[in-house]
C-alpha cells in the first residue's frame, strides 16, 4: 500500500480532514497528517490566511520540512488548498516522490511561481470545483490543466466537479459536498492503489 503525507488547509487539521484521511486509510494506505498550525483551527478561510501571515512563511516551511524529514523518499504528497501548495513543492523538489494528490489548488509549473519543472515519471491527480472562487477563478484550474498536459494522460488526471464551494471535501465545514467527496475519495484510492 502507498504511504502518504497529507497537508491540511488554512483552517487547520479539522475533524473533516481527519475523516477524509480515515477514508484513505480504510483503503489500506498509511497517511501522515502533520499539523502545521500546532492545533489552531481558524474559523474561516480569511482567519486562516491571517494566521499564516502571523506565523510566517519561513516558520511554516520549516515545520513542513520537519514533518517529512524522517519519512522515506517514496511517499505520495497530498494536500488541501493551501496545503496542496506544500504537497506540490515536495512532489517537485524532494527526490523519490511516488505521486501527488492536489485538492482544490495547483501552483503553475512554469513561470515565476513555479517550484521548477515537474519531475519525470511522477503521477498527479487534481480535484476541484468548476466555479470555486479560489480554484477555478484565480488560475489554479488553468495551472492544473497545464500540469496534466505536461505529465500526459498516462500519469496526469484532473477531475472537476460542478459547484462553487471551496474546501468541499471537509465534512466539518458548511462548504462540504458529500456526493462530490465520495467521488474524490474513490478516485484518490484508485490512484493510490495503482502506485502499489
Amino acid at each position: 500500500m502507498a504511504e502518504v503525507v497529507l497537508f491540511h488547509h488554512v483552517q487547520g487539521l479539522t475533524d473533516g480532514i481527519r475523516a477524509f484521511t480515515d477514508e484513505l486509510r480504510a483503503g489500506g494506505h498509511t497517511v501522515h497528517t502533520p499539523d502545521l498550525f500546532d492545533g489552531e483551527r481558524p474559523a474561516t478561510v480569511e482567519d486562516g490566511l491571517a494566521l499564516t501571515r502571523r506565523i510566517g512563511d519561513e516558520t511554516l516551511t520549516e515545520r513542513a520540512d520537519r514533518a517529512v524529514a524522517d519519512l522515506p523518499e517514496g511517499v505520495v504528497y497530498a494536500g488541501f488548498s493551501w496545503g496542496a501548495a506544500t504537497a506540490q513543492r515536495f512532489a517537485q523538489t524532494r527526490p523519490g516522490a511516488r505521486g501527488a494528490l492536489l485538492y482544490e489548488a495547483c501552483i503553475p509549473v512554469t513561470g515565476d511561481w513555479a517550484f521548477g519543472p515537474w519531475p519525470d515519471g511522477v503521477p498527479v491527480q487534481i480535484h476541484g470545483m468548476d466555479k470555486d472562487p479560489f480554484f477555478a477563478l484565480e488560475g489554479d484550474l488553468d495551472a492544473a490543466r497545464e500540469l496534466v498536459g505536461i505529465v500526459g494522460p498516462e500519469r496526469g488526471e484532473l477531475y472537476v466537479y460542478p459547484g462553487d464551494q471551496h474546501l468541499f471535501t471537509d465534512s466539518s465545514l458548511p462548504s462540504y459536498d458529500a456526493d462530490a467527496t465520495a467521488l474524490v475519495v474513490q478516485r484518490s484510492r484508485a490512484f493510490l492503489d495503482r502506485l502499489t
